[in-house]
């Protein structure tokens, strides 16, 4: 019989994220399904590393010594099933282990493995075929670490069809644990693409923990109790729409903009939202509070999946270090800049005493000046100002000089130098991103349950004629014509007319922005082109900007390309993934009407 509804609760949004989530959400007494995201790409090549050394690991381990050892008991006693995508690149040895674990507590449990997403057998033939990056173009690299292809959800559902308690898979996209779990409850067809679309989106807003429920919330102040911040539930109804809410009593927030700021996170055009089940088109989606802490997601639209899967690829170039060091005192920016170049200028010399080349990259930046923001606002003095030099070398020789390097800055050069007592900066690889796509019929997917193993065929439906998605792009055509309000003008920062967050994929930054009043969409429309956005963040951003629009949440969404200096452990910024991307956004001034803000004046 099928279900009301069914509440799902996100209790990881990275491997290292808080061990309260799986505990706080079972102890809710709310949910009927625990999910898990545990994956980044360089968690991927990280954990191809660590099955290297041992082959008994390569995956999430939190999950079975943290989180499932702290709530498999109850979730069990509870009825709550799991689903996590912690098994990594090795999710027989996850499954194994929690076995172990159920085994040692005396909880009876039956677990499923999905597998098929490894594509490291298949690289020979792809670089025989030329298979390209799909941001770069550049060709496949010679030596790969790991290459996992995107699975979605039908394995999840399948496996939960045939019984499991919990489900452990690879890679797979984020939110494929929510849909997984819905397609099981509700016994939705594969092509009814419209709620698949819906609790994908549900999916997406709790992938990130607390994130979805006021996490990185832009008006912070008004988040109560940080230190008991509440984890995402979305309660999944039969039509596909759902209510995000949080458990009784935690801290967090959850409203329209709480919500809002995360559907808008790390996703490019978003009426192609493009997931290996469906592709959602989050243009028209609605927001609305239906209670305190308890708001209504609707209007999610849904087309046929694609043919092929995306897969994420990682490989080492070379190898890096990052240093610190903090200066206290009169002309510290100035003290850390020579002490930087300094360091640079001798370790150069080094190298080339010992036959070694040049670094293949160095980045300086000085943490404290709002460097960031460029000429857009105004310094004051500091008095004390934390050094961070960042350098790659293909030899590791190299860097390791680098290393010993650095403390001898604490007596030789800058009177107020400190901060060095956390010991030598470390030597690790440069692990660079690849992407591509390749087609599903190439790929085995299986799950395996009881000893038994299950085929499970991609589903690949047609597109219907007249519903070419080249069409339905939410792109915005800059326009020249648009009226701004008249009279009187203050100057105001973003900030007081919008919300904002940022997220990355590989070089890409999006900017997700909100207006916080229907009646200022017409004005960012007008003042938050392309133009003025790329101007603005030029001084981070070397590629094109894209603006598209979600109207049903008054909100545009910002693709900046080659944003983030390679992006990921490709780049030697402090910030590489742009999680400040949307806070320097706010920054900017604006012109609005003065008597929008009458009783408070500009800023």
């Amino acid at each position: 019989m099928t279900k009301h509804m069914i509440a799902i609760g996100g209790a990881s949004g990275f491997w290292g994220d808080s061990m309260t989530g799986a505990t706080q959400l079972v102890a809710s007494g709310k949910i009927d399904y625990l999910v898990f995201d545990y994956l980044a790409e360089l968690t991927m090549s990280l954990l191809a590393s660590a099955k290297l050394k041992n082959q008994e690991m390569g995956y999430a381990t939190d999950f079975v010594s943290i989180a499932m050892k702290a709530v498999l008991q109850d979730a069990k006693a509870r009825g709550i099933r799991v689903i996590a995508n912690a098994g990594g690149v090795n999710p027989r040895a996850c499954a194994t282990a929690l076995q172990a674990l159920a085994n040692e507590l005396g909880v009876a449990i039956k677990i499923a493995v999905v597998e098929g997403d490894d594509v490291l057998p298949l690289l020979p033939a792809l670089r025989a075929e030329d298979v390209r990056d799909m941001q770069s173009g550049k060709a496949l690299p010679e030596k790969i670490l790991s290459a996992n292809a995107y699975l979605g959800a039908l394995p999840i559902k399948l496996a939960l069809d045939a019984g499991a308690d919990v489900v452990i898979t690879g890679r797979c996209v984020d939110s494929a644990v929510t849909l997984g779990a819905l397609l099981h409850e509700f016994h939705w067809s594969m092509d009814d693409y419209d709620k698949l679309a819906a609790a994908s989106l549900a999916g997406h807003i709790i992938e990130c923990g607390c994130q979805g429920v006021g996490g990185l919330h832009t008006d912070w102040e008004n988040v109560p109790d940080w230190a008991h911040s509440g984890y995402p539930i979305v309660e999944c109804l039969q039509d596909g729409s759902f209510i995000v809410t949080k458990p009784d009593g935690t801290g967090g927030l959850v409203t329209p903009a709480t919500v809002g700021e995360q559907l808008l996170y790390e996703i490019g055009d978003p009426a192609r939202y493009i997931l290996p089940d469906v592709i959602c088109d989050f243009t028209q989606v609605r927001l609305t509070q239906a209670a305190e802490h308890r708001v209504l997601v609707e209007g999610v639209k849904g087309y046929a999946a694609p043919s092929s899967y995306k897969v994420s690829a990682t490989y080492a170039d070379g190898f890096r270090s990052a240093a610190q060091l903090t200066v206290v005192g009169v002309d510290a920016e100035r003290k850390v800049r020579r002490t930087a170049e300094a360091i640079l200028a001798r370790t150069r010399e080094i190298f080339t005493r010992l036959g070694l080349p040049d670094y293949s990259a160095t980045h300086i930046e000085v943490l404290g000046t709002a460097a960031a923001y460029g000429a857009h606002i105004a310094r004051a003095p500091l008095f004390e100002a934390v050094m961070w030099l960042a350098v790659s070398h293909t030899h590791k020789q190299a860097l390791e000089i680098f290393s010993r390097e650095i403390a001898p800055a604490g007596t030789s050069w800058s009177p107020g130098t400190t901060g060095a007592g956390g010991g030598r900066p470390g030597v690790s690889p440069a692990i660079k991103q690849f992407a591509f796509l390749i087609d599903k019929q190439r790929l085995s997917v299986s799950f395996s349950l009881r000893g038994e193993t299950a085929q499970v065929e991609p589903i690949t439906v047609p597109i219907p004629r007249g519903s070419d998605l080249s069409l339905s792009s939410s792109m915005v055509v800059e326009e020249n014509n648009t009226q701004l309000p008249q009279g009187d003008q203050i100057t105001v920062p973003l900030i007081r007319l919008a919300y904002a967050r940022s997220g990355d994929k590989g070089d890409i930054s999006n900017i997700g922005v909100m207006a916080r009043r229907a009646e200022y969409l017409p004005l960012l429309r007008a003042q938050l082109t392309v133009t003025s956005v790329a101007a603005y963040l030029a001084q981070l951003v070397q590629g094109k900007v894209t603006r598209y629009a979600l109207p049903g949440i008054h909100a545009f969404n910002f693709v900046c390309e080659q944003a983030l200096g390679g992006g990921g452990m490709a780049s030697l910024r402090h910030d590489p993934l742009g999680k400040g991307m949307a806070q320097i956004l706010l920054a900017m001034p604006l012109q609005v009407p003065a008597d929008w803000f009458a009783d408070e004046g500009a800023t």
